[in-house]
C-alpha cells in the first residue's frame, strides 16, 4: 500500500507532461537539456525504443542507436524526467515483443524493423 499524499504528487506529475503514446519498435528522437557548467543546450537522441519498464513516475525507456564505428548505443530516459524536453515518435515499428534485446545482436539488415502499416 502506498502512500496517498505521494499517490497525488506522482499523479500531478504525470499529468503535468505530454508524453506521446509509443511502445517498443518504434523510432523516437529524444531532445535532452544536458548542462555543461552554467550553459544548457537541448541534444537529440534518436534511435529504436527497445524496452518500456516500471508505473507511474518510475516509468524509464531505452533507445538504442548505431553510434560512430558501427557501435551500438544505448541510453535509458526516465519518462517524467525535466531533463527530457521532447519525445517524438518518427516511426511506427511492427513488433511482437514487449522487450527487443535481441537487436543488440543483430548487424545490419537484420536489426531492421518493418514499418507498421495503418
Amino acid at each position: 500500500m502506498r502512500n496517498r499524499y505521494i499517490e497525488h504528487f506522482e499523479k500531478a506529475q504525470v499529468e503535468a507532461k505530454n508524453i506521446p503514446d509509443f511502445k517498443a519498435g518504434d523510432t523516437l528522437r529524444v531532445a535532452v537539456e544536458i548542462k555543461e557548467g552554467e550553459k544548457t543546450r537541448i541534444q537529440n537522441f534518436e534511435g529504436v525504443c527497445i524496452a518500456i519498464k516500471g508505473e507511474g513516475t518510475g516509468k524509464t525507456f531505452t533507445v538504442r542507436k548505431i553510434g560512430a564505428n558501427n557501435v551500438g548505443v544505448e541510453r535509458i530516459f526516465p519518462l517524467y524526467s525535466d531533463s527530457i524536453k521532447d519525445i517524438k515518435v518518427l516511426r511506427r515499428g511492427r513488433v511482437r515483443r514487449a522487450k527487443l534485446y535481441y537487436l543488440r545482436e543483430r548487424k545490419g539488415k537484420a536489426a531492421r524493423i518493418k514499418e507498421l502499416r495503418k
